[in-house]
């Protein structure tokens, strides 16, 4: 007879990025807010970016 215990408890997932990726991201879409500064879509871009800057 074995001794066995089974989990119903979901593995840990692992981080998709690391720190350091934030800090890139937020250079690239702080240059890709220059290029587009006079769109609509720079709004959520602008957002974006703080959200970046709040993680890192």
């Amino acid at each position: 007879m074995t001794d066995t215990t089974t989990t119903n408890e979901p593995t840990r997932s692992r981080a998709v990025f690391s720190t350091e990726d934030f800090a890139l991201l937020k250079v690239a879409v702080a240059d890709y807010l220059q290029k587009i500064q006079d769109t609509p879509e720079s709004l959520k871009y602008g957002n974006l970016y703080h959200r970046l800057g709040r993680l890192g």
